[in-house]
């Protein structure tokens, strides 16, 4: 069984850059290979982690229907056609692999490409101890059940009142759509001090939060990220690293 870490939160709180890092640290404590999926239409995880896409999800449906259409796939189902096109997208490294959600190609909502997903998912999950799903801002690829299971959800926000209420709103949203969870971390990101705020502690409360990891305003990382270098660039010592390494050694023990 692989363990699933689903990341959300609103957008712009750093959530990708976070999904990066417990990819490249993954991989640094020998858990490997790592599934890292970028479920976000915005496509922003392959340039964190330093791959380039050959193809997203959104395209493969588009392209398999025109093929579909124009009687192309004698002897194939629709269905077998666009799981050998996700396979086919699917970018392999030698230690983690990756697969991106990105934008539906021509007309037509996500519903069907999201159940291609699942359904591939599910299969090809199967060959990785360890997911990470990074999402797109809110709860909807996780509400239609992109994974049947998530075995960490990870709730990223910054120290903003305005953020901290949203992360009340999504556990509430969460519980409302009965989104099927082990275990909550909620993630304040961009601390310009070392203290998490007040009202940190009533959320961890509310929500039940196994885990609650404040992650600092980081320049290295920044940097990183201005110059369009990949996450795996920061140094071990790093302290956005290091927090994220003490995270993970508590979550997987």
């Amino acid at each position: 069984m692989s363990f699933t870490v689903a990341i959300t939160g609103k957008g712009g709180v750093g959530k990708t850059t976070l999904a990066g890092l417990i990819v490249n640290r993954l991989v640094a404590r020998n858990c490997r290979p790592v599934l890292a999926v970028d479920a976000d239409p915005n496509t922003c995880l392959d340039a964190v982690l330093g791959v380039a896409i050959r193809q997203t999800i959104g395209g493969v449906r588009e392209e398999a229907r025109q093929i579909v259409g124009k009687g192309m796939s004698a002897g194939v189902s629709k269905q077998e056609l666009l799981e050998l096109k996700i396979s086919e997208s699917l970018v392999e490294g030698p230690d983690f692999d990756f697969l991106a959600m990105g934008r539906p190609e021509g007309p037509g909502c996500y519903c069907y490409a999201n159940n291609v997903l699942k359904n591939a998912l599910g299969e090809i999950a199967k060959h990785y101890p360890y997911v990470v799903l990074d999402n797109e801002a809110g709860l909807e690829n996780l509400s239609r059940r992109i994974v049947q299971k998530v075995d960490l959800l990870v709730m990223v926000t910054d120290p903003s009142c305005r953020g901290l209420e949203t992360v009340r709103r999504l556990y509430a949203l969460a519980r409302e759509m009965d989104i099927a969870f082990d275990r909550l971390a909620i993630v304040v990101n961009r601390l310009r001090q070392e203290s998490l705020p007040a009202e940190v502690e009533s959320l961890r409360v509310e929500t039940g939060a196994q885990f609650v990891l404040g992650l600092p305003d980081n320049a290295a990382a920044a940097t990183v990220a201005e110059r369009g270098r990949a996450i795996a660039e920061l140094p071990p010592d790093n302290e956005l690293v290091r927090r994220v390494d003490d995270f993970l050694n508590k979550v997987l023990g």
